[in-house]
């Protein structure tokens, strides 16, 4: 298998990894075109390394440079993207869905890069580590507070909701 070959191979978790970061499909398009251009001209570097866990570092550092070129911090606010979902009527998944993105993006963006990492990336805390440049113990502790943090935000969101009633087909 060719270099470029393994690249597109990881291609659409960047691209969830992106999307998850960003909130914005473009950005998210746009980033993972940046982090494949990177790893494309500094490939000769990093033969022989997990090149996995290689390009989510590219990815998150382009990320991380581009809200420090343009000084903005990824939290939620009231233009993200789960405002505006809507689900079908009775679609309880939809409104989990939306509920769970809102949780998300309320996280503190270092727990919010844990958690999708490990959880949908399902990458293990050493290669976490490595993608964040902190130690275990630190991706460890992001982990935890950001799944209680979640816990939290999920629970609050459940206690808005009334208690679905339901009906037995007879």
């Amino acid at each position: 298998m060719s270099f470029e070959s393994d690249l597109l191979v990881w291609m659409p978790q960047l691209r969830r990894y992106a999307r998850a970061l960003t909130r914005d499909p473009a950005w998210a398009d746009d980033l993972v075109q940046d982090t494949l251009e990177r790893a494309l001209n500094k490939w000769h570097w990093h033969v022989g390394s997990n090149l996995r866990a290689w390009l989510f570092t590219l990815l998150r550092n382009r990320f991380i440079d581009q809200l420090r070129a343009h000084k903005e911090i990824a939290v939620a606010d009231e233009n993200a993207p789960w405002q505006y979902l809507s689900a079908t009527s009775g679609e309880v998944d939809g409104l989990l869905l939306r509920d769970l993105q809102h949780a998300l993006y309320q996280l503190a963006l270092d727990q919010r890069e844990a958690l999708l990492l490990v959880v949908v990336e399902e990458l293990s805390y050493q290669e976490v580590a490595s993608i964040l440049k902190v130690p275990i113990g630190t991706v460890m502790s992001r982990l935890a507070r950001a799944r209680e943090h979640m816990r939290v935000l999920m629970d609050a969101e459940a206690e808005k909701w009334p208690p679905l009633k339901v009906v037995s087909k007879s």
